[in-house]
């Protein structure tokens, strides 16, 4: 398939569509972590996993007011911003989000309040105060923190010889009132409370269960050892959110590493955009910390209980089997086992079929990173070629890459230090990757690398032979373990030569961008998706078998969305499974009344795309790393490859069955924004869990069934 026939027909600015047609995406993506609370209120869910949803669900919020609602400030100060496609204002948008935001966080902390801890304390995991505690354990805690917590802490006093202290974006703080006993003056004081301390300290020796207490909360009962001498008036706990995207001018950029290392520090000198603080907290500390943070009263979120609600995470993964979903028995892959038990290599299980994989059902480990393992070990194997997007912090794959580049092949790694919140991490594995003779390359100015891809380069019978893996999910066996994902293992000539020629489009100058078996953004992606959507709608027009069927976690792209409209007026059915944001309005009469969207969450975050095309009853099917957002389609480097087994296409077939199948457990999309739930799992007679299904489907195959 080549570019030059998937040339964009379509007017950008809609043609004759209602210019009403879009949803905000900002309140699309309120909305999508409004379905992780539902998840979280779930009565019929285990109760760990209820926990575990409950800290998802801030931490989500958290990237979003650093990301999304810190964007949209910065652009509105430099008169930047502009409508947005679903017709809001920027300061419009702020309000319906702050509205929105608000609402959504009282929901979250009184759901922790009323439901969650006394269903903890119920299962014998209690979260106590320290008026609570038995002397005994006052005690133990007070040794705790002169030894552990007492020795890392830093009052900063507010006065005239003392400014007011930087306070770093998501850090946990204690603002104190103290009077002195001399003068009678009053002064303000910050504490901050460690990160590098557990949050939910374990009180020892506890008799009934296990048993808990915030590290503020010791730090509160204690803050006299801090100020000696000084009246402690009152204390009350705050949290600020800051500006932590970053700005890397590439083109002015000379070293790009240093560039975003320079940027890196200044990440944490981000203007303020929420302050999180106890309902309780003072009018007067309220007011200097608005002051001092300038911030505004709509940014402020007043909450009873615990603020920041992510450090729950080390509460949700206790080992309680009966508060957490049943186990999935995860497998490898059947061919992948086959070859394993046949004592013969990925590579000639590969020369036999394409292999694709489904994470976390078939196992990341005895796959992808065994293919790489495999490459890096095998003496035949002249050169591995990789990129990496987010990899985990003792990264195997990383290691395999060191290895063979140590070994003596030719190893070129393309490390995105650009990935948001990871770049640290990965300047890092540059380092060390280079340091090991790894040729480490950054990619194409002004574009992220965001495809997952892996290219083997072996010596068979005297030639050279490739062999790929093209994912749709990163290169992390950690994440791996809950993200669900697909991957193809190929050694399909055409795809090897696509993949090949675009390394080389990455790491050097070569201008040909014409590929067969994959669609590639940004040259790519948009074009041969729009050609595909427009030719179902002729199908459609011409009587022949049509439908579309995508899988994905965004839809926010305009062009993509108006061809879906145009699709759906001629007839076209189409099925849109998004697990996030979704600027689509589905069921508008005349517009997308043939348009269905459904979204699935549970246990394992969905992740994978798939674009399914019946294509006059010769399905055309497509999975890759790119999702319907601007930045994927214009700004990042983007990978889709073509399926070609009849096995493939008849699993994206079932998958997509499944999915829109009316019992199956989910939420649907109305014209007005609004998620409806289908129905929760155990209290709504008929509904099955679609991941369920998919696991046992999976093991089904694995036994040789359908």
């Amino acid at each position: 398939m080549s570019e030059e026939t998937m040339a964009i027909t379509l007017p950008p600015n809609g043609g004759d569509l209602p210019h009403d047609r879009f949803l905000d995406r900002e309140l699309s993506w309120l909305a999508f972590n409004e379905r992780v609370l539902e998840l979280a209120e779930d009565a019929t869910l285990p109760l760990l996993e209820r926990v575990n949803f409950l800290s998802i669900f801030a931490s989500n919020l958290d990237e979003f007011f650093m990301v999304r609602v810190a964007g949209l400030k910065r652009r509105l100060e430099t008169g930047m911003a502009v409508t947005s496609s679903s017709g809001f204002e920027p300061a419009e948008a702020l309000t319906q989000i702050s509205n929105l935001a608000h609402t959504l966080q009282e929901r979250h902390s009184n759901l922790f309040i009323n439901e969650i801890e006394p269903a903890l304390e119920a299962a014998r995991i209690n979260i106590t105060s320290w008026e609570k505690l038995e002397a005994t354990e006052k005690e133990q805690l007070t040794d705790y923190y002169r030894k552990q917590i007492f020795p890392v802490l830093t009052p900063l006093a507010v006065d005239p010889a003392h400014p007011f202290p930087y306070i770093s974006g998501l850090s946990l703080n204690i603002a104190v009132m103290i009077k002195h006993p001399e003068n009678d003056s009053r002064l303000f004081a910050r504490v901050k409370v460690p990160p590098t301390l557990p949050r939910f300290i374990r009180v020892p020796g506890s008799s009934s269960g296990v048993k808990f207490i915030t590290l503020e909360e010791v730090m509160g009962q204690h803050l006299q050892t801090l100020f000696e001498g000084m009246e402690i008036l009152q204390f009350h706990n705050f949290r600020v959110t800051r500006n932590e995207d970053l700005d890397v001018d590439e083109d002015d950029a000379e070293n790009l590493l240093q560039a975003l290392e320079a940027e890196l520090a200044r990440r944490r000198l981000g203007p303020a955009v929420r302050l999180e603080v106890s309902r309780s907290i003072d009018s007067v500390v309220l007011e200097l910390l608005m002051e001092e943070l300038d911030i505004e009263q709509e940014d402020v979120y007043k909450l009873d209980g615990p603020l920041d609600l992510t450090g729950l995470a080390d509460i949700a993964f206790l080992k309680r089997s009966d508060l957490h979903y049943p186990p999935h028995k995860r497998v490898t892959n059947r061919y992948l086992q086959a070859a394993a038990d046949e004592g013969i290599s990925i590579f000639s299980a590969l020369r036999q079929r394409d292999i694709l994989l489904h994470h976390p059902y078939e196992s990341f480990s005895t796959s992808v990173l065994a293919f790489i393992e495999q490459a890096a070990a095998d003496p035949k194997v002249f050169a591995i070629k990789q990129t990496l997007y987010r990899t985990s912090g003792d990264s195997p794959i990383v290691d395999a890459l060191i290895s063979a580049a140590k070994a003596g092949k030719q190893v070129l790694a393309l490390v995105e230090i650009k990935a948001r919140f990871d770049e640290q991490n990965n300047i890092g594995w540059a380092r060390k990757l280079e340091q090991a003779g790894v040729h480490v390359v950054y990619g194409i100015v002004g574009l992220k690398t965001h495809c997952k891809l892996a290219l083997v380069i072996r010596h068979e019978d005297g030639k050279l032979k490739r062999y790929c893996h093209i994912g749709t999910g990163n290169y992390n066996p950690k994440t791996a373990r809950f993200y669900e994902d697909y991957g193809l293992l190929t050694s399909r000539d055409e795809v090897g030569e696509d993949i090949a020629k675009l390394f080389n489009r990455l790491s050097a100058y070569a201008e040909d961008l014409s590929f067969n078996e994959v669609l590639v953004s940004p040259v790519g992606v948009r074009t041969g998706l729009t050609a595909l959507i427009e030719a179902e709608a002729k199908n459609a027009a011409e009587g022949k078998p049509a439908g579309i069927q995508i899988k994905l976690n965004s839809l926010v792209d305009e062009q993509i969305i108006d061809s879906l409209y145009r699709a759906s007026k001629a007839g076209v059915k189409i099925d849109i499974l998004v697990r996030g944001m979704c600027s689509l309005k589905p069921g508008v009469k005349n517009l997308s009344e043939n348009i269905t969207v459904r979204s699935i969450l549970g246990r394992y975050l969905e992740h994978s795309r798939v674009f399914r095309f019946v294509n006059g009853g010769d399905p055309l099917v497509f999975i890759g790393s790119a999702d319907m957002m601007h930045r994927n389609l214009d700004r990042r480097v983007e990978t889709l490859v073509r399926l070609r087994q009849e096995d493939h296409l008849y699993e994206m077939q079932k998958l997509f069955e499944l999915a829109m199948h009316p019992t199956a457990s989910s939420w649907q999309l109305g014209s007005d924004g609004i998620w409806i739930r289908n129905g929760a799992v155990s209290s709504e007679l008929g509904f099955f869990d679609f991941q369920d299904q998919i696991m046992l489907r999976t093991l089904t195959a694995r036994t040789g069934g359908n």
